[in-house]
């Protein structure tokens, strides 16, 4: 089942002399549990791309659908309240609430929602990020890996219908590097969550079930890994 279609996506900033065309007429889809990586240089459109499907900047023209629902027809309100919902987002810098412990930021999404947390879920999630024993820490008491850890929970409570990951492990060493993106293939197999990966590392990008390269705004290649 088909649960991102992007059509003809374009965003440009400035005009005339100075016009930038950070994306130029992207398209593609991406079917319900798939982990797609996008790949490209600094520059090259790939976290533009990102900040779209997040719902977080609008396009200049084209379209974004998710899970059936035309993205940027919602107005503010539906659209914050529909990201909150409906995307995941995994930052570089964790962006983790520094007075709330690893518990309260894995459930600040449903909270928000004024919702109350699927407690076995929420267990499941910490057994599975391996943060038992750090679930009454607060953020400055863990370690980069640690952290990264607990805001992959926070982007799966809600059970998106898409986790975005931007640059996952580029404040990370190498193991826990390798920690963070496990857990993304787990997440991926164990409840079959849709990931789309941006990252500069093809070697990272390789763990992916596919690859598509962005350069110069244009999408230059989309292809299956293995």
């Amino acid at each position: 089942m088909e649960i991102l279609k992007v059509k003809d996506l374009c965003k440009s900033y400035g005009k005339g002399n100075t016009l930038v065309k950070a994306l130029d007429h992207v398209s593609f889809s991406v079917e319900q549990g798939e982990f797609v990586a996008i790949v490209g240089s600094s520059g090259s459109g790939k976290s533009t791309l990102l900040h779209l499907l997040g719902g977080v900047d609008r396009p200049t023209s084209g379209e974004i659908i998710i899970d059936g629902e035309k993205v940027y027809q919602l107005d503010e309100t539906n659209l914050a309240i529909f990201r909150r919902r409906q995307v995941g987002l995994i930052y570089q810098f964790y962006n983790l609430i520094p007075i709330l412990n690893v518990e309260e930021n894995i459930t600040l999404p449903i909270l928000l929602d004024g919702r109350k947390p699927d407690k076995e879920y929420l267990n499941e999630l910490i057994d599975m990020l391996n943060l038992k024993k750090r679930i009454n820490h607060l953020p400055n008491e863990l370690s980069g890996g640690q952290q990264q850890r607990v805001s992959i929970g926070r982007a799966l409570m809600n059970r998106p219908a898409l986790l975005l990951a931007d640059e996952p492990t580029g404040n990370l060493d190498s193991k826990a590097s390798k920690d963070v993106v496990e857990l993304l293939k787990l997440s991926n197999e164990k409840y079959k969550q849709t990931i789309i990966m941006i990252t500069h590392d093809y070697n990272l990008a390789l763990n992916a079930d596919r690859i598509i390269t962005i350069d110069d705004g244009k999408i230059v290649s989309d292809e299956k890994v293995g």
